[in-house]
């Protein structure tokens, strides 16, 4: 049994996660942490990891960029392997991760669906055949509460286009400040917010007389809880290291 350390139980991936683990035998969880206290939960619920006084196997992290800092030194000073699904961090974040990374095993991932992370390989291929003569623009859409844009989806899957093209791409977030054509080594990347949208992304590939497009759809963010238990049981197996999706599904 594993015993699992939730982090930003009380949001709605909180949510999804516990609804996944309670219909698997070899998941338990056995504390959360949220800034939400809650005591409702059948187990105990801390307000930061500083109160965390419940050791688990891994941690499991949807929460929001501000917890980083302290489950970091919480995870290297009792060994305890994250999981890390929150989206947004910044640039010195992910060197924080890093950093703790040497001394913890670490799985760092946008997005836990595997059919995403097929999507980010067909990506790659499609940029390498096509890249040089097509125009290419992602599409990104997510319910009404998410808040960075664009999502780190969308980020993942442009730097898997960017790794297929033989140029370094510009990223154009908004074109009405730009009153010129298209320039042929752009990338547009564009955000859509509304509703309770789960997560749809699109790649445009677009050439003369002719579009090629790959896209997913999560239906439900329990997609995403699945894929974020799988990483957990897979990274506990682990040595001190930064892992991603590739890692576990080869």
């Amino acid at each position: 049994m594993i015993k699992v350390i939730l982090s930003g139980i009380c949001g709605h991936m909180g949510a999804a996660i516990c609804k996944v683990a309670q219909e698997r035998d070899d998941f338990q969880i056995v504390a959360g942490v949220d800034i939400n206290e809650s005591t409702d939960k059948g187990f105990p619920v801390f307000a930061d990891f500083t109160e965390l006084a419940v050791k688990g196997d891994v941690i499991v992290d949807f929460s929001h960029p501000s917890v980083l800092a302290g489950l970091l030194d919480y995870a290297v000073k009792t060994g305890t392997p994250a999981v890390l699904a929150t989206t947004g961090y910044s640039e010195e974040q992910e060197k924080m991760v890093d950093e703790a990374a040497k001394q913890v095993p670490i799985f760092r991932a946008t997005n836990f669906s595997i059919g995403v992370n097929l999507l980010a390989q067909l990506a790659t291929i499609c940029a390498r055949v096509l890249g040089d003569q097509f125009d290419i623009e992602i599409v990104e859409a997510h319910h009404n509460q998410k808040l960075d844009a664009p999502s780190g989806t969308a980020k993942t899957l442009a730097k898997a286009v960017e790794a297929g093209l033989s140029y370094e791409p510009e990223y154009v977030y908004e074109r009405e400040s730009r009153r010129e054509k298209r320039h042929s080594h752009e990338i547009g990347m564009h955000s859509i917010r509304g509703g309770t949208i789960v997560g749809e992304h699109e790649i445009i590939f677009a050439g003369r007389d002719e579009i090629v497009t790959i896209s997913h759809s999560a239906r439900s963010k329990e997609v995403f809880a699945v894929g974020a238990l799988n990483a957990a049981a897979f990274i506990i197996k682990q040595e001190p290291g930064r892992y991603s999706m590739p890692d576990m599904i080869g």
